[in-house]
């Protein structure tokens, strides 16, 4: 299979990661739609589990912040710990051991921190980057409609959940499909989303 054509923004289970940033215990009543991002991170693991796509976890100073929720059902994945605001000096020997590695998908909070720093430091190295829209919040909505407009901005893909799972399996054929689409039709939390896109909003 020829490779994806990097401006499209293709993904395939192969060449891609999944990355879960920093959906810690102490963030569960400061963050906006905690809960509702963290139930859509939690569904793009499954499917990342049923695909093989790789997946790394990190927390924020865990000592101070606390271990990452259960509800994300991240068991039997090893935290890596970190005080940058940024993944990438926690992860990169993870991604630097995958020489196929093209596409992350990126969850987690917040919008305007780790999850921006992230991005910047993943596109500086050549990676496309995913950022799953409705599993990334910050404490403040203007925060985080400025940070995904800004992601945008420098060549990040926003997509949704159920759209980057689609594009994984690929096809109705693919022998996981009938376990994805059962993971896809239950109802996707409102997590605030909608009224950033209303008004014709300038930022987007």
């Amino acid at each position: 299979m020829a490779a994806a054509r990097p401006g499209l923004g293709r993904i395939l289970p192969g060449s891609s990661i999944l990355l879960l940033c920093d959906m810690q215990e102490r963030f569960r009543h400061s963050i906006l739609y905690f809960q509702e991002i963290v139930a859509v991170a939690a569904r793009m693991l499954r499917v990342a589990r049923l695909l093989e796509v790789p997946t790394v976890l990190t927390e924020q100073y865990p000592q101070g912040l606390g271990p990452t929720v259960p509800e994300l059902g991240a068991e039997g994945l090893r935290a890596l710990s970190k005080t940058c605001f940024s993944m990438v000096p926690a992860v990169w020997q993870e991604l630097d051991s995958r020489p196929q590695l093209q596409s992350v998908l990126l969850c987690g909070i917040e919008a305007q921190a780790c999850i921006l720093n992230t991005t910047l430091d993943l596109l500086e190295r050549g990676l496309q980057v995913h950022v799953v829209v409705d599993a990334c919040s910050s404490r403040s909505q203007v925060d985080r409609l400025v940070a995904l407009a800004r992601m945008r901005q420098s060549g990040a893909f926003l997509s949704t959940s159920e759209g980057l799972i689609l594009q994984l399996v690929g096809d109705a054929a693919h022998p996981q499909f009938k376990e994805i689409q059962n993971i896809i039709k239950e109802p996707v939390p409102d997590s605030g989303l909608l009224g950033l896109f209303q008004n014709q909003n300038p930022l987007f």
